[in-house]
């Protein structure tokens, strides 16, 4: 994939909206509370309200482990803030039972970087077993990129991120797509929109398992504790 297919501090639809998305969030802007709730107002209610967002809720990954095929992952089409609620109480009851989260069987890396390295070599590119495992690596060979970016959202995700917000543009197998990654106070996400601001796409919601109460209680103070 060539390098220009994915971007990241690319304008998005935040930039829009606002003259400096970057510091929009920050702590120190007395209009951070405002600006958050109309982020997330474009980015995640409003298709919430069309019936087009889904929740996916990763984990797997722990005490600094990045291996893709330890990422575990589950999708939940979320119409309204209780199906959230819902989502966020399967997860709370697994943790008090001992029991295992719920789980997809889709892979989000380890399949597709499979794969993509299969299609590489099958077309006569040869890869060295540093290309193959270092993620850093990967945008040598055709979607590597994409699949280095989504891994870098999850890999922030699960471990922190110092910048509050970040901007991503990245071509991926489905379209084009713009990734807007939070790491707030109140709860760190992604949200993985259509670039075109297609309405029949789906929205997805991208979150460590870890975040799902704080995530909630920041999009009911949205909706006025709705």
């Amino acid at each position: 994939m060539p390098y220009t297919e994915a971007k990241e501090h690319a304008p998005g639809q935040l930039h829009a909206i606002f003259a400096d998305p970057y510091s929009a969030f920050d702590n120190q802007v007395i209009e951070r509370q405002l600006h958050l709730r109309v982020a997330l107002e474009a980015l995640v209610l409003a298709p919430m309200s069309r019936g087009k967002l889904v929740l996916r809720v990763i984990y797997g990954w722990e005490n600094g482990g990045f291996e893709p095929a330890d990422l575990a992952h589950s999708d939940h089409r979320i119409g309204s803030l209780e199906d959230l609620r819902q989502a966020v109480d399967r997860y709370h009851q697994a943790f008090e039972a001992s029991q295992p989260f719920p789980q997809d069987d889709a892979s989000l890396l380890a399949r597709p970087l499979e794969h993509a390295i299969i299609r590489a070599e099958a077309n006569g590119q040869a890869l060295d077993e540093e290309t193959r495992t270092i993620p850093a690596r990967w945008p040598a060979f055709d979607q590597g990129l994409y699949l280095y970016t989504f891994f870098k959202v999850y890999h922030r995700l699960t471990y922190g991120e110092d910048e509050t917000y970040r901007s991503i543009s990245c071509m991926t197998p489905a379209g084009h797509r713009e990734v807007h990654e939070f790491h707030l106070e109140e709860g760190e996400f992604a949200v993985v929109s259509p670039a075109e601001k297609d309405t029949t796409v789906d929205t997805l919601l991208v979150l460590h398992e870890s975040q799902l109460v704080p995530v909630l209680q920041l999009l009911k103070g949205c909706r006025g504790n709705a």
